[in-house]
């Protein structure tokens, strides 16, 4: 479990498709003793496994492994070599929650449709999958690319908007978001329990348009 208040930013070191995994080595200024074998960390929303890891310059490098349906269902299908990712450690018990709970499991791909500056901050317009518009609704939580935000309007068509204060563009990857890049979505885990409660999240249930 995380909370979606990234500590670093990881860069691929390498992608290596194999036995019909992708491993790929991340680097992190994370101090190794932080690192463990069979650790959980998020790269941007998702969760995978530290399969192997070591020290490096003072920070640390660890390997990580992901099926094709990670792949196919998250951004990390688009990354390679020199990319870089949201980095979150799992969540310690007595930790402070300062985000939201976060699963690290991506519910689904959005697209950055608008990006608006207001001031010195960042007004980002996603649309996300129509079957995920339910979710989300205004002052209610969302992970994007694994970064806890407050949806700031959830609009009619089913896009919602999110503010970005300028110390969260500058130290997760947000800052480099372009029209027309999709983005790992998580939906707030309230929020679809609540819709399976009423009924609107029931498999086969249509949902009024």
């Amino acid at each position: 479990m995380f909370t979606g208040l990234v500590t670093d930013i990881g860069t691929i070191e390498s992608a290596e498709d194999r036995n019909g995994l992708r491993r790929m080595r991340v680097r992190s200024s994370y101090p190794v003793e932080d690192i463990s074998m069979g650790a959980s960390i998020m790269h941007s929303g998702v969760c995978l496994t530290v399969v192997e890891f070591g020290e490096r310059d003072g920070g640390s490098w660890f390997d990580v492994e992901a099926v094709p349906e990670t792949l196919s269902r998250t951004m990390l299908g688009n990354v390679g070599k020199g990319d870089t990712l949201n980095l979150e450690l799992s969540l310690k018990l007595g930790a402070e929650l300062g985000g939201h709970f976060v699963f690290g499991h991506v519910d689904g791909l959005g697209e950055v449709v608008e990006i608006a500056d207001e001031g010195q901050s960042h007004r980002v317009t996603i649309r996300p999958p129509g079957d995920l518009a339910r979710y989300f609704a205004t002052k209610g939580s969302v992970a994007i690319d694994g970064v806890s935000l407050t949806v700031a309007l959830a609009r009619d068509n089913g896009d919602f908007e999110v503010a970005i204060i300028p110390h969260t563009w500058k130290v997760t990857t947000l800052g480099q978001l372009q029209v027309g890049r999709r983005v790992n979505l998580e939906v707030d885990m309230l929020a679809r329990y609540v819709a399976r409660m009423i009924g609107t999240d029931m498999p086969g249930q249509k949902v009024a348009e």
